[in-house]
């Protein structure tokens, strides 16, 4: 006889007693919740939801590193998806966001709590992960009927994310042309101004094979030079012409240069690039963009 499953989570919370706040609430609400981990920064939470595959997601939107959003998109970029793979977390994001970033949350249907936790909202948002976490066993029984594992939940989670993540961004605008944010975009960009040593280059954006953020530096590649600047590529993106895209979370590049895409054997797509010899891994985030028309 199998026993019941437990159910578990990890938190993800920069501020130690927030945290604890939030690790005393859910004692109370959700008293079967079994909690894995708690920590304080979005690429730890990747990690860790990696190694542990918690059930729930508690993710603070601010945190050092990467964001509760972009932790989300990374870690289900890193997500196994073979048959048997356990079902990727209920997301839950803690935020202390104004009402217009509120309001991104409920059109995508992703539940969020506000800081400080308050019980009864919480109660509300426990009631709506176990009945998510239900429909998820319901198609796990599903998956070992057909022995093939369904994809359309990953896929739904997946455009939430990059609707949030354009919604909720402080950036006025995106080099993606499929996820706008609405806001007003600046004049392309048409030169990058490099510094090398003593000297500036000026370097014409056409010229550019892709942008790779790299520590606190932004890798500049063109067909026969690579440069370095120190402005961030969140900065970056909106000044971009919109045959730019995202293809990565630090990687963007200049669609007039790919050659070809291909899917290896576990299903991640690679760009071919003109004039480059290396291959570009592609997000799970921005693989839609490579539909075969």
């Amino acid at each position: 006889m199998n026993q019941p499953h437990t159910p578990s989570a990890l938190i993800a919370e920069d501020e130690p007693l927030l945290a604890a706040a939030l690790r005393q609430e859910l004692a109370r609400a959700w008293p079967e919740l079994q909690l894995l981990a708690s920590v304080g920064d979005g690429q730890s939470a990747v990690a860790q939801a990696l190694a542990l595959q918690p059930d729930v997601l508690f993710l603070d939107i601010r945190m050092p590193g990467l964001s509760g959003l972009e932790a989300a998109a990374e870690l289900m970029d890193a997500w196994p998806t073979t048959f048997g793979s356990p079902a990727f977390p209920a997301l839950v994001f803690v935020t202390a966001y104004d009402q217009y970033a509120l309001q991104a949350f409920d059109a995508q249907a992703v539940d969020y709590l506000l800081k400080p936790v308050q019980p009864e909202r919480l109660k509300k948002t426990v009631s709506k992960v176990q009945m998510t976490l239900a429909a998820q066993a319901q198609a796990a029984i599903h998956t070992i009927a057909n022995k093939a594992p369904d994809t359309s939940p990953l896929e739904s989670t997946l455009a939430q994310l990059r609707h949030l993540l354009a919604a909720t961004s402080t950036t006025p605008g995106t080099a993606n042309p499929a996820i706008g944010s609405g806001r007003t975009v600046p004049a392309p960009l048409q030169h990058i101004q490099a510094s090398v040593g003593s000297t500036i280059h000026l370097l014409p954006v056409s010229e550019v094979v892709y942008f790779e953020a790299a520590d606190k530096y932004v890798r500049v590649l063109t067909s026969e030079r690579e440069v370095l600047i120190r402005t961030p590529l969140k900065e970056l993106l909106p000044q971009l012409e919109t045959s730019f895209w995202q293809i990565h979370r630090s990687t963007v590049v200049n669609t007039h240069c790919i050659d070809s895409v291909t899917r290896d054997e576990a299903g991640k797509l690679w760009l071919h690039l003109r004039n480059r010899p290396e291959r570009l891994a592609v997000s799970r985030l921005y693989a839609y963009l490579f539909k075969a028309m």
